[in-house]
């Protein structure tokens, strides 16, 4: 377990910024256990043949409002490997949740590529069905990748950090999406798929740290399974939807018992 000293990062909060700002000050190691689903670069679409930002459709979409999503595939590619890499520095395991979607497919490519010596897994996140693709000749996506990544300079598929014992954990998990809570952020990471990440990767008192933290499910299910959390979250109107869950849901938690054996 981490000792937790550092006089520039408080446990247990969510910093409204860039992640990267958040890891440049953190010492090495001292996170235990990363659980993460960064934004999936939604809007950078392809037309004739070539990548664009935006359908015009989407200009004005709520949904997109706060949140541009739209980053170049080559500019997506550099910020993901600049933030594996301060990952790997700062913490034991990392657990890095992304969906191949147009504007992420080649980056997450060259990325598993790049870091094909830290990866000592892939964990396929089943989510029961696909919703409908957005175009001819696409396929329904029903799953979900989460790259289990060590920084340990070991060759092989051990996790040196793993909790589970042989037998107990598959590299499928199947698992419904979660609801949407918010008409600005509707993309919400299932509490029960976290809970199972974070029981197989870290143990009660470790610290649990999420980049993209969203609208929060990551520190609500680290407080429920006695861990401590650090978030962040760039955009103030995700910030804002994160902390009133977490407060709310320590509240809810002091009168009840955890849901998850």
């Amino acid at each position: 377990m981490s000792l937790y000293k550092s006089n520039q990062i408080q446990i247990n909060k969510l910093y409204t910024e860039n992640c990267l700002d958040t890891l440049k000050r953190m010492p090495d190691k001292f996170v235990d256990l990363v659980v993460t689903s960064p934004p999936y670069n939604m809007r950078t679409r392809i037309r004739n043949g070539e990548y664009t930002t935006r359908e015009k459709s989407e200009h004005f979409s709520k949904k997109y409002m706060h949140f541009s999503d739209d980053l170049h595939i080559d500019e997506f590619y550099l910020f993901h490997t600049k933030v594996l890499n301060e990952l790997l520095r700062v913490s034991k395991i990392i657990c890095y949740n992304f969906q191949i979607v147009t504007g992420s497919k080649e980056a997450f490519f060259k990325i598993i590529g790049d870091f094909n010596k830290d990866i000592k897994d892939v964990i396929i996140w089943d989510k029961g069905h696909g919703q409908p693709a957005m175009h001819e000749q696409v396929m329904n996506s029903c799953y979900e990748i989460i790259l289990i990544l060590e920084d340990d300079k070991r060759a092989g598929r051990l996790i040196q950090n793993a909790k589970f014992k042989r037998g107990q954990m598959n590299n499928i998990l199947r698992i419904a999406r979660g609801e949407k809570i918010s008409d600005i952020h509707a993309a919400i990471y299932p509490e029960f798929l976290v809970a199972e990440l974070i029981k197989a990767f870290s143990e009660k008192g470790d610290l649990i740290y999420d980049p993209f933290m969203g609208s929060g499910t990551t520190g609500i299910v680290a407080h429920k399974l006695d861990r401590n959390w650090i978030g962040s979250e760039i955009t103030e109107e995700y910030s804002k939807i994160a902390q009133n869950r977490i407060q709310s849901a320590i509240g809810l938690f002091s009168i009840t018992n955890s849901e998850f054996p």
